[in-house]
């Protein structure tokens, strides 16, 4: 008779009929493991340098290819042929990539020696605006003089690349002189200077600007390690001498009771704009009309190439799009968070906030404004609206960014190892050590 098996006692999670659990930490090793090499690719020396490029260089062209599709009903209104407008940005990105290239391969020393004369030419046609004959106003706004032609200029596209520059290159130089310690000379002549330019900028009535330069000069403060309570107390006056302006205004006033507007208002439309901005979001779904397809940029949405390019985006794109454009600009101000963040120079670290602070508070309120978050404060977003006044210091001011990072000593040596010709050369260095090894016995280890 055969004898009774005894059966081997399993584990109570076979006995159940599941799998044997898993050691512990395997459920969570794929994400952590996926942790740590996003954490080591960000750490390495040239990821700043690359994603700068990258993200300013995908901006640009996106923004090329959206403009020509924006532009082309404006511009058959206007009899032109549909490429007009696309053709004249096509031209600027060109002079921009010019100026990108230049300013990413000059030393940091002519950048600092650049700053007064950029201010003063900024500041000597910021004042040309004034006088009659000379400036002329677009959209109620006189901030323009005319290059003859199609040509235009707007001078305050170029105080903010100058107000950086100057102010880095103070801070820089009484940082040296261990003086910002003091209020006075955190404060003079930096806000006095950028009071100046806000000004000339004011009397032509450009709100939206005099905003960007402001923050602009809180972001250099702010970098600067300005005290709390002295970083409050400019922001404060500042801020009282913006309501003042905004409560005088009855222009400004209606733009503040469009914010989240969905309905264009009665006579005269006052919400025109917000509330088609919010239509054309509202019907690009997941992923778009598709591209050209758009219908608000057929005269409902006005500057549809311009301040509110972000909304035809939206509708030929979807939030497929949008996202994409959020994401390449969060890439971008992270990128210059840490070359600011990463270097000791002082000049470089006051340059890589300001120009930072100047990209992604300007895209923060241009997106804000089609949102619906912020009231339309009629600047355009950076690298990516039509204008070329608008595009040629912005990449400049990128190939700014990008010459800091690739100043970094850890960046410089990696950039000097991927030289055409270095990698012959160092296995031409190290086959000949082989050769100086004495052979070794076989037996000897």
């Amino acid at each position: 008779m055969p004898s009774k098996i005894v059966g081997t006692r399993r584990p109570s999670a076979a006995r159940g009929g599941g799998r044997a659990p898993a050691p512990p930490g395997r459920s969570r090793g794929g994400l952590r493991g996926l942790h740590e090499r996003a954490r080591k690719a960000w750490d390495r020396p040239l990821t700043a340098y690359y994603v700068i490029i990258g993200a300013g260089m995908l901006i640009t062209t996106l923004g090329m290819v959206m403009v020509y599709s924006a532009s082309m009903i404006t511009a058959l209104t206007y009899d032109l042929v549909p490429s007009y407008f696309f053709r004249k940005q096509f031209f600027a990105a060109l002079l921009g990539t010019g100026l990108l290239l230049l300013a990413s391969r000059m030393p940091i020393k002519l950048h600092r020696a650049l700053a007064y004369p950029i201010l003063v030419g900024a500041v000597f046609l910021m004042v040309l605006v004034q006088i009659p004959g000379i400036g002329h106003a677009v959209n109620g706004n006189q901030n323009w003089i005319s290059l003859g032609g199609p040509f235009q200029l707007q001078p305050s596209e170029f105080g903010k690349l100058a107000l950086i520059l100057w102010g880095a290159d103070l801070l820089a130089r009484k940082h040296d002189m261990r003086l910002l310690t003091q209020w006075k000379h955190m404060l003079v002549p930096l806000v006095p200077g950028t009071f100046m330019l806000l000004g000339l900028i004011m009397l032509g009535g450009d709100m939206g600007t005099s905003i960007i330069l402001a923050a602009i000069l809180f972001g250099l403060l702010w970098t600067a390690g300005a005290p709390t309570r002295l970083f409050a107390g400019v922001l404060a006056v500042a801020g009282a001498i913006g309501f003042l302006l905004i409560k005088t205004s009855d222009n400004r006033m209606r733009r503040f009771d469009c914010i989240g507007a969905t309905d264009p208002g009665g006579e005269g439309a006052p919400c025109l704009q917000a509330a088609h901005g919010i239509y054309a979001l509202a019907s690009g779904g997941w992923f778009g009309s598709g591209l050209g397809a758009s219908v608000e940029k057929w005269g409902q949405l006005p500057e549809a190439h311009t301040d509110f390019i972000f909304a035809v985006t939206g509708e030929e794109l979807g939030l497929a799009g949008t996202l994409s454009v959020l994401a390449l600009f969060a890439a971008l101000g992270y990128a210059g968070i840490r070359v600011a963040g990463g270097t000791e120079d002082p000049f470089v670290r006051f340059a890589a906030g300001g120009v930072t602070t100047w990209i992604t508070a300007q895209a923060v309120i241009n997106i804000g404004a089609v949102l619906g978050l912020l009231p339309i404060a009629g600047v355009p977003l950076p690298l990516f609206s039509y204008g070329g006044s608008a595009l040629l210091p912005t990449m400049f001011a990128v190939g700014l960014l990008i010459a800091f990072a690739r100043q970094e000593p850890a960046a410089k040596a990696a950039l000097a190892m991927r030289r055409p010709g270095w990698g012959k050369r160092a296995g031409v260095r190290w086959k000949s050590m082989r050769r100086r090894v004495k052979k070794r016995p076989s037996g000897e280890r």
